[in-house]
């Protein structure tokens, strides 16, 4: 991405530009898929979406530091090199588990915590992933068996495709609520007002949960997007006499949209694929999810011109629908994952084969199961046993020497 930037600054010819650009986009690229996953896997449960809301809070201010000043080349402020990364547990201790280099995991796991590597906690977290790895390795899926639509004869269970298309899902509807479309026709001072609008949900995105934000935005976003089409219906309609009148509403609504999806899609389409994903998808899954934003971005920015050039108004109907469609493809097809371990999403999973999650509570509910509690209790004490056991061995290994060497 610097290379790539660095040779766009130096440009003084449109190939230069190009070249610089593609540099860019394959770094970019790369950071976008990788740096979810990692973030995804090394924050607590408590602090996954605050964090994820802030580094996308950071994304939005790049933009705006871009966009507000008006002496700005056009071709940089419509194409800013953000880092769109996200925050949320860690990948390279789940990554030493991976290889076999068990006693570094643990010892990522306790300083992470804030930890005695013998604490009963790590010891159950640590057991967790463990099993967790040895598990995935067992029902690990290709690519190819993924495109060929085969998930194992064992691994039904784990719904990976499922899983995946969910993620992506997320990252469609965050591009099909038509973000870009509306930064191509905003100036500067929209970016500002949606600059504060995606720091609102940073002290309440885990209380408030990803499905309900999900629902409640896209309705706001819909209903947005439906006065937009009215108003612009009788802003081209010859003869009205408000147009000036309609044209500010619309205007006014567009504002309006940005509040809604800068406190919700705008971080949680990058959230979601990590979360729902599994262990031995997570990467596959979030590449899965960032190459369907690029694509489905590229496809919004494209048809917008044409779009409105030969439907007007009417063009507009289009995002209309998305949005409200948003609603039941929430509602039932999303778990909630606000509140949930990584593992505990995938507990979700392994249980609950239905492609519907509206009628389950352990769904729905935005606080943690209490089930999940328990089992994540039920566990941690059995590791405080085993840790004591061992240490009074220790202990006593130690008593026996002492009397042998006197």
């Amino acid at each position: 991405m610097t290379v790539g930037a660095i040779l766009q600054i130096a440009s003084y010819s449109v190939p230069q530009m190009i070249v610089g650009r593609v540099v860019a986009r394959i770094g970019n690229g790369i950071n976008t898929s990788t740096a979810p996953v990692w973030q995804g896997e090394t924050s607590k449960i408590k602090w996954r979406g605050k964090l994820v809301i802030i580094e996308l809070v950071m994304n939005v201010a790049g933009y705006s530091i871009l966009a507000v000043p008006s002496c700005i080349p056009d071709c940089v402020h419509h194409n800013p090199l953000l880092d769109r990364s996200m925050a949320s547990r860690v990948a390279s201790m789940a990554d030493y588990c991976d290889r076999d280099q068990a006693s570094d995991a643990q010892h990522i796991i306790a300083d992470l915590e804030g930890k005695d590597i013998n604490d009963p906690y790590v010891i159950t977290a640590y057991s967790e992933i463990i099993a967790t790895v040895e598990y995935e390795r067992a029902h690990d899926v290709s690519w190819g068996q993924l495109l060929r639509g085969k998930t194992g004869e064992n691994n039904g269970d784990t719904q990976p495709l499922r899983r995946m298309i969910l993620g992506a899902g997320a990252q469609a509807m965050q591009q099909l609520a038509c973000i870009n479309m509306l930064a191509r026709l905003l100036a500067a001072c929209n970016s500002v007002s949606y600059l504060l609008a995606s720091m609102v949900a940073i002290p309440k995105i885990e209380h408030w949960g990803r499905r309900s934000i999900l629902m409640t935005a896209a309705l706001g976003q819909g209903t947005c997007y439906l006065l937009i089409t009215v108003l612009l219906r009788f802003n081209e309609k010859e003869g009205y006499p408000h147009h000036k009148e309609v044209a500010s509403a619309a205007v006014a609504f567009f504002f309006a949209y940005y509040v809604f999806f800068g406190c919700s899609y705008q971080g949680i389409g990058w959230l979601l694929p990590v979360e729902l994903n599994s262990l031995s998808m997570r990467t596959k899954g979030a590449a899965l999810g960032t190459a369907t934003n690029w694509a489905t971005n590229f496809m919004v920015v494209e048809v917008t011109p044409v779009g409105i050039k030969n439907l007007g108004w009417e063009f507009y109907i289009i995002w209309t629908v998305f949005n409200f469609a948003f609603i039941p493809t929430a509602y039932f097809f999303y778990p909630e994952t606000a509140n949930r371990s990584l593992e505990d999403i995938d507990r979700f999973f392994h249980e609950n084969p239905s492609l519907f999650v509206n009628g389950n509570p352990e769904a729905v509910n935005i606080k943690r199961p209490a089930r999940y509690v328990e089992i994540e209790k039920e566990l941690v004490n059995q590791s405080a046993t085993v840790a004591s056991a061992k240490q009074e061995m220790s202990n006593l290994e130690g008593q026996v020497g002492h009397v042998e060497v006197v």
